[in-house]
């Protein structure tokens, strides 16, 4: 800024003047810094302005991109629709679950009027009701279900679920009904349809197909 260094007559400073070498200098480094902002603005809007990435080497470990969001996770899909070893993986964290939480905490005593399984993994009927009881567990845990999330599990899902497996006619039935005595045996399940049995007797009857003549 300008400098004063005498008073005028009327007793006001008067201002220095700066040479000119000097006022160019200042405007040129004025003007660098005023491009460089442009340019610095430029490559904010393209930023800003940029596709998302389509994919994230880090997608698979449920990892957000560098540049995009989260992937989503995917569907659940129930267990007895799975094969191989994604069921296989399923189930193991299906009995992790049932082992370390479920068991410990609504395990109730084995009596003839609740049954349970050493094996159950080797009923189907029970991996399913089991599977859909802890898919149901983890939506309702989940902060977005609100503070009566949990309540509404053990009222809909929990009871239910628990009286169907550990019911005294129930699919554990025939296994073990004293702590003493494990046992596991899967009972047989109803024949096919009437319906089933008629069709295949329909093609039994027609016997093979015969073969084509040939023709001259």
């Amino acid at each position: 800024m300008p400098e004063s260094t005498k008073p005028s007559d009327d007793g006001e400073l008067e201002p220095v003047r700066i040479p000119d070498p000097q006022l160019e200098g200042i405007e040129a480094s004025v003007r660098r810094l005023m491009e460089q902002s442009a340019q610095q603005a430029q490559q904010l809007d393209h930023l800003a302005s940029a596709p998302e990435p389509n994919g994230s080497p880090f997608a698979a470990f449920g990892m957000p991109g560098l540049g995009g969001p989260a992937a989503a996770p995917p569907e659940p899909r129930p267990i007895l629709e799975l094969d191989g070893e994604e069921r296989e993986d399923e189930l193991d964290a299906l009995s992790d679950w049932v082992d370390d939480f479920f068991l410990p905490v609504y395990g109730s005593e084995v009596t003839t009027a609740a049954p349970w399984c050493l094996q159950w993994q080797e009923h189907d009927d029970v991996v399913a009701w089991l599977h859909a009881l802890w898919l149901a567990y983890q939506q309702h845990k989940d902060p977005e279900a609100g503070l009566s999330g949990l309540f509404v599990w053990h009222r809909d899902f929990l009871t239910h679920a628990v009286a169907a497996i550990r019911a005294p006619g129930g699919p554990l039935s025939a296994c073990m009904t004293s702590p003493d005595r494990p046992a596991h045996r899967l009972l047989p399940g109803p024949p096919p349809s009437v319906r089933m049995e008629t069709a295949a007797d329909r093609a039994e009857d027609a016997g093979p197909a015969e073969p084509d003549e040939p023709t001259s």
